[in-house]
């Protein structure tokens, strides 16, 4: 076997190519656009790169054959928050052998290693947790959402083996989006919609910037108090929202104010995925008219991103509410059927309580791991 840092084009294809050979006969998996993949791995895309650094490798056989890859990469804003200054490990793919695999996380180790970094937690991604996040352990059976990480079920037992432990589990669960909410929910949700002073606004693209601020404005103040929390920046969330736009449906994308002040969101996307399948990760011209022609077809599935709520607004049931705005728009269309609530951390317990209350079942669940050198 032979490991080769990639610093080329050659080797920017390679790296690619190998999730494509390990997958070739899974027909659940969907390949991630290669554009998405890339633009982890480029500065002028990433703004994680103005602090931080990362790089990676492609495993491959005596005989030439791609058998596997993996990236490492250093956040220094989270890095030291930890007892042991800890790096990141993702992008992980390997054919069934722990050989293979360890020969992998060795050398993503190693590197980590000669950054001073005495940790490393994977497989995460060298950017925000929305994408490339977790590896799945439960859930084999239906298809990855756009963002999501999909992997063999074997992967568990090379990161057991080689020693990382859980961190927190990630949650995914499913709203069958034809269906009523619970009577109970919904009536708390009405009442509270409908609350003097409580205002309801979808996104306009428009008006990006100030829906931006609003974002980090609520962001930051609903996850002050998770261990070790980064406030995310102005310009990752303008980069973020700028991403969504070709998929955005802007009434999808939800925002409650208490007299005039921010204090609930709710980022829901068509889901990429059922659009991008027949790509095989290629958006070329051929691979943009597919695109244009599933987009005006239209999907099944919706996936809920991320939510969130300012602390001194929570238990309010506002996040109620938003799901209540949210079914008067869709519930007409009777065209999504599933609304995919990716993911929340078992931590998490507020977030995990509305997905019961909403009667959302269980789907899949993902692991951030670490193991400490």
């Amino acid at each position: 076997m032979h490991i080769t840092e990639v610093k080329d084009k050659a080797g920017r294809k390679a790296f690619l190519d190998t999730a494509r050979t390990i997958y070739k006969e899974d027909e659940i998996w969907v390949c991630p656009l290669d554009n998405d993949v890339e633009a982890v791995f480029d500065p002028s895309k990433n703004t994680f790169f103005k602090h931080g650094k990362c790089t990676r490798w492609v495993l491959t056989g005596d005989n030439g054959q791609l058998i596997g890859r993996i990236a490492a990469f250093i956040n220094d804003e989270k890095a030291y928050n930890y007892e042991q200054p800890t790096g990141g490990t993702g992008f992980f793919e390997c054919i069934d052998d722990e050989k293979a695999a360890f020969l992998l996380f060795d050398t993503a180790k190693e590197w980590l290693k000669d950054n001073g970094m005495q940790a490393m937690d994977g497989p995460i991604n060298f950017g925000e947790n929305d994408t490339f996040w977790g590896l799945l352990v439960e859930g084999f059976d239906s298809a990855p959402s756009y963002g999501m990480n999909y992997n063999p079920p074997y992967y568990r037992k090379f990161f057991e083996d080689y020693g990382f432990k859980t961190l927190y589990e990630q949650i995914t669960n499913h709203l069958n989006t034809l269906k009523p909410f619970p009577e109970r929910f919904r009536k708390i949700a009405s009442w509270v919609s409908r609350k003097p002073g409580y205002e309801f606004k979808h996104l306009r693209a428009s008006q990006i910037e100030k829906f931006a601020a609003d974002f980090i404005e609520i962001y930051n103040d609903a996850w002050n108090g998770f261990e070790n929390f980064v406030p995310i920046t102005y310009a990752t969330i303008l980069e973020s929202f700028r991403k969504m736009k070709p998929l955005m449906d802007e009434k999808l994308i939800l925002f409650a104010y208490v007299n005039g002040e921010p204090a609930s969101f709710n980022i829901i996307l068509p889901d990429a995925n059922e659009m991008l399948k027949p790509l095989n990760g290629k958006l070329d011209l051929t691979g943009k008219l597919k695109f244009l022609y599933y987009k005006w077809k239209g999907v099944k599935r919706l996936r809920a991103i991320v939510m969130g709520t300012k602390q001194k607004f929570q238990n309010h049931g506002i996040e109620s509410a938003l799901f209540i705005k949210l079914g008067e728009y869709i519930l007409p269309m009777s065209q999504y059927e599933e609304l995919e609530l990716s993911w929340v951390g078992d931590f998490n317990e507020k977030m995990i309580a509305i997905h019961t209350a909403t009667g959302a079942v269980f789907a899949k669940k993902h692991l951030t791991m670490r193991y400490i050198f």
